[in-house]
Protein backbone atom coordinates (compact mmCIF):
# COMPACT_ATOMS: atom_id res chain seq x y z
CA UNK A 1 0.00 0.00 0.00
CA UNK A 2 1.42 3.41 -0.93
CA UNK A 3 0.49 6.78 0.47
CA UNK A 4 0.88 10.26 -0.90
CA UNK A 5 1.58 12.63 1.96
CA UNK A 6 1.82 15.67 -0.32
CA UNK A 7 -0.40 18.56 0.69
CA UNK A 8 -3.33 19.10 -1.63
CA UNK A 9 -3.52 22.14 -3.88
CA UNK A 10 -7.29 21.74 -4.11
CA UNK A 11 -9.19 21.24 -7.37
CA UNK A 12 -10.96 23.09 -10.13
CA UNK A 13 -14.73 23.01 -10.54
CA UNK A 14 -15.63 24.95 -13.67
CA UNK A 15 -13.94 28.35 -13.38
CA UNK A 16 -13.56 28.10 -9.61
CA UNK A 17 -10.66 26.70 -7.63
CA UNK A 18 -11.74 24.95 -4.42
CA UNK A 19 -9.35 24.56 -1.50
CA UNK A 20 -10.49 22.71 1.62
CA UNK A 21 -9.16 24.12 4.90
CA UNK A 22 -9.77 23.09 8.50
CA UNK A 23 -10.13 25.57 11.36
CA UNK A 24 -7.60 24.79 14.09
CA UNK A 25 -7.35 26.13 17.63
CA UNK A 26 -4.55 28.47 16.53
CA UNK A 27 -6.95 30.12 14.03
CA UNK A 28 -9.46 31.19 16.67
CA UNK A 29 -9.87 33.79 19.35
CA UNK A 30 -10.66 32.88 22.96
CA UNK A 31 -14.33 32.18 22.05
CA UNK A 32 -13.49 29.54 19.42
CA UNK A 33 -14.42 31.84 16.51
CA UNK A 34 -11.96 32.38 13.66
CA UNK A 35 -10.01 35.58 14.24
CA UNK A 36 -10.78 38.02 11.41
CA UNK A 37 -7.19 38.30 10.14
CA UNK A 38 -7.04 34.56 9.50
CA UNK A 39 -9.59 34.84 6.70
CA UNK A 40 -6.94 36.81 4.81
CA UNK A 41 -4.52 33.88 5.28
CA UNK A 42 -7.11 31.41 3.95
CA UNK A 43 -7.72 33.65 0.93
CA UNK A 44 -3.97 33.85 0.25
CA UNK A 45 -3.73 30.06 0.25
CA UNK A 46 -6.62 29.90 -2.21
CA UNK A 47 -4.98 32.35 -4.64
CA UNK A 48 -1.60 30.64 -4.37
CA UNK A 49 -2.94 27.12 -4.84
CA UNK A 50 -5.07 28.27 -7.78
CA UNK A 51 -1.87 29.34 -9.55
CA UNK A 52 0.01 26.22 -8.44
CA UNK A 53 -2.70 23.95 -9.83
CA UNK A 54 -2.90 26.04 -13.02
CA UNK A 55 0.80 25.21 -13.53
CA UNK A 56 2.49 28.47 -12.54
CA UNK A 57 3.36 28.55 -8.85
CA UNK A 58 5.20 31.32 -7.02
CA UNK A 59 8.53 29.45 -7.03
CA UNK A 60 8.34 29.20 -10.84
CA UNK A 61 7.64 32.93 -11.11
CA UNK A 62 10.85 33.65 -9.21
CA UNK A 63 12.84 31.51 -11.65
CA UNK A 64 11.87 33.39 -14.82
CA UNK A 65 14.02 36.21 -16.16
CA UNK A 66 13.25 38.75 -14.88
CA UNK A 67 11.52 37.29 -11.81
CA UNK A 68 7.89 38.18 -11.13
CA UNK A 69 5.93 38.47 -7.90
CA UNK A 70 2.53 39.71 -6.74
CA UNK A 71 1.36 42.23 -4.19
CA UNK A 72 -2.19 42.73 -3.03
CA UNK A 73 -3.07 46.31 -3.95
CA UNK A 74 -6.65 46.17 -2.72
CA UNK A 75 -8.82 43.76 -0.76
CA UNK A 76 -12.44 44.32 0.18
CA UNK A 77 -13.77 41.88 2.79
CA UNK A 78 -17.36 41.21 3.73
CA UNK A 79 -17.79 39.14 6.89
CA UNK A 80 -21.14 37.32 6.81
CA UNK A 81 -21.08 34.58 9.46
CA UNK A 82 -18.36 33.29 11.78
CA UNK A 83 -16.34 30.15 11.21
CA UNK A 84 -15.59 28.14 14.34
CA UNK A 85 -13.03 25.73 15.66
CA UNK A 86 -12.98 22.36 13.81
CA UNK A 87 -15.10 23.68 10.90
CA UNK A 88 -14.33 22.22 7.48
CA UNK A 89 -14.23 25.18 5.10
CA UNK A 90 -13.77 25.61 1.38
CA UNK A 91 -11.97 28.61 -0.12
CA UNK A 92 -13.55 29.28 -3.54
CA UNK A 93 -11.34 31.40 -5.82
CA UNK A 94 -11.97 32.74 -9.30
CA UNK A 95 -9.51 34.79 -11.31
CA UNK A 96 -11.88 37.10 -13.14
CA UNK A 97 -9.70 39.28 -15.38
CA UNK A 98 -6.18 40.38 -16.24
CA UNK A 99 -6.07 44.13 -16.90
CA UNK A 100 -2.60 45.48 -17.56
CA UNK A 101 -0.56 44.75 -14.43
CA UNK A 102 -3.66 43.89 -12.38
CA UNK A 103 -5.33 40.56 -11.69
CA UNK A 104 -8.93 40.82 -10.47
CA UNK A 105 -9.90 37.97 -8.16
CA UNK A 106 -13.14 36.99 -6.39
CA UNK A 107 -13.07 34.73 -3.34
CA UNK A 108 -15.51 33.28 -0.85
CA UNK A 109 -15.02 31.07 2.19
CA UNK A 110 -17.86 28.58 2.59
CA UNK A 111 -19.03 26.07 5.15
CA UNK A 112 -21.38 23.42 3.74
CA UNK A 113 -21.99 25.64 0.70
CA UNK A 114 -22.92 28.69 2.80
CA UNK A 115 -20.84 31.87 2.36
CA UNK A 116 -19.08 33.03 5.54
CA UNK A 117 -16.74 35.68 4.13
CA UNK A 118 -16.27 37.25 0.68
CA UNK A 119 -13.26 39.05 -0.77
CA UNK A 120 -12.73 41.14 -3.87
CA UNK A 121 -9.00 41.29 -4.51
CA UNK A 122 -6.80 43.27 -6.85
CA UNK A 123 -3.31 41.79 -7.13
CA UNK A 124 -0.57 43.57 -9.04
CA UNK A 125 2.35 41.92 -10.84
CA UNK A 126 5.67 43.48 -9.85
CA UNK A 127 9.40 43.27 -10.42
CA UNK A 128 11.24 42.20 -7.28
CA UNK A 129 12.18 45.85 -6.64
CA UNK A 130 8.46 46.66 -6.34
CA UNK A 131 7.91 48.31 -9.73
CA UNK A 132 4.71 47.22 -11.51
CA UNK A 133 5.11 45.00 -14.56
CA UNK A 134 2.85 43.21 -16.96
CA UNK A 135 2.34 39.50 -16.30
CA UNK A 136 4.24 37.12 -18.54
CA UNK A 137 2.55 35.50 -21.52
CA UNK A 138 2.85 32.13 -19.72
CA UNK A 139 1.03 33.49 -16.65
CA UNK A 140 -1.78 35.00 -18.74
CA UNK A 141 -2.10 31.74 -20.72
CA UNK A 142 -2.19 29.72 -17.47
CA UNK A 143 -5.15 31.68 -16.03
CA UNK A 144 -7.01 32.42 -19.30
CA UNK A 145 -9.09 29.20 -19.27
CA UNK A 146 -10.62 30.35 -15.95
CA UNK A 147 -11.27 34.01 -16.75
CA UNK A 148 -14.76 35.39 -17.33
CA UNK A 149 -15.77 35.96 -20.90
CA UNK A 150 -16.72 39.63 -20.46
Amino acid sequence: MSYDDSPTAGRFEGRAHLLPVRVYYEDTDFTGVVYHANYVRYFERGRSDFLRLAGIGHAQLLEIDPPLAFVVAEMKLHFIKPARIDDALVVRTTYDAVKGVRLLISQVIERDGEALCRADVTAVCIHLDGRPRRPTKALVEAVTPWLTND
